[in-house]
């Protein structure tokens, strides 16, 4: 189920917090991100950010681009590089609640996994999802997660 959601995607969303651990302005433009030379997206990545850089070129056809002018503008424009593809909100929970209050992800896939974490942004806490308008339509049990898969009405 979960190499099925990389499936037609044209491009990727995700806040500056899962590009990288660095806070604030850009002390130089050394980091590249946590997966080395080539990022498993291939395909443009909008990073939201409030502290501007220059697009990344990466091997494999990743191209980060860094959106100051928030979520909005970075959904019109990977919809646009999308070229009628899918767009995959990556996350982390800051972004993704952005964009579930805002009605503007169609279907979630939540990957569930028996694992403790200290502490954490909560996903849903405050969310009411059902007066959002999103319904589970699928669960996958699994050996090492739980899928489950949120359509909007």
């Amino acid at each position: 189920m979960a190499l099925k959601s990389f499936e037609n995607v044209g491009a990727w969303i995700m806040g500056r917090n899962m590009f990288g651990p660095i806070r604030g302005s850009w002390p130089d433009e050394t980091w590249k991100g946590w997966w080395g030379e080539e990022p498993p997206y291939h395909v443009p990545v909008f990073v939201l950010t409030h502290h501007a850089r220059a697009p990344l070129t990466m091997k494999g056809g990743t191209t980060f681009y860094f959106v100051t002018e928030g979520p909005d503008i970075a959904l019109k424009k990977a919809k646009d590089a999308a070229k009628g593809k899918d767009v995959r909100i990556g996350g982390g929970v800051a972004t993704i609640r952005q964009y579930l209050t805002a009605g503007q992800i169609d279907e979630l896939h939540l990957a569930l996994t028996p694992v403790l974490m200290d502490e954490g942004e909560a996903l849903f806490s405050g969310l009411n999802l059902s007066k959002l308008g999103y319904v589970p339509t699928q669960t996958l049990p699994g050996e090492n997660a739980t899928h489950i898969i949120l359509k909007k009405n």
